[in-house]
């Protein structure tokens, strides 16, 4: 297996909904791609773990609930960015909507998924620093694997 950096990797977002959730569906979406990307974050479900462990007898564990997971992007935050204008408005507190993602790796390997975006808080630093955002995408949906 290959290994490979991150750099060149982009996100996404869409406002529509795939009609199938696969790959298909996803790829036939348009999308508007969020610039001064730093870092993404981790893109993957985690299961909980439940457990019991009867007085007489091995520790049961069994699969729990799924967690689709989030993201906490970081990105040097402008106004006339057109997918972080897109970004800023899933973010909006009166905005519910599910809004579509599409992360595409370096060797062009796709990721794609629903989510809410909760918040877009802006980080101002020192005056030898950039403005960042660094808004949390809640994922809903299973994230879908394209390969390149």
């Amino acid at each position: 297996m290959a290994s490979t950096t991150a750099a060149g990797t982009t996100i996404a977002i869409s406002a529509a909904a795939p009609a199938t959730q696969d790959s298909t569906g996803y790829a036939a979406l348009t999308y508007t791609e969020i610039g001064g990307i730093e870092q993404i974050g981790t893109i993957g479900a985690t299961t909980n773990k439940v457990e019991f462990q009867p007085l007489n007898g091995p520790k049961e564990k069994h699969k729990g609930s799924t967690d689709y997971g989030s993201l906490q992007p970081a990105l040097a935050h402008s106004d006339t960015d057109a997918g972080q204008t897109l970004l800023r408005t899933a973010a909006d507190p009166a905005n519910n909507a599910l809004y579509s993602f599409k992360v595409t790796y370096p060797g062009g390997e796709k990721r794609y998924f629903q989510g809410r975006v909760f918040g877009y808080p802006e980080n101002v630093g020192g005056a030898d620093s950039i403005i960042m955002a660094n808004p949390t995408i809640e994922i809903n949906t299973k994230v879908v694997k394209a390969a390149s």
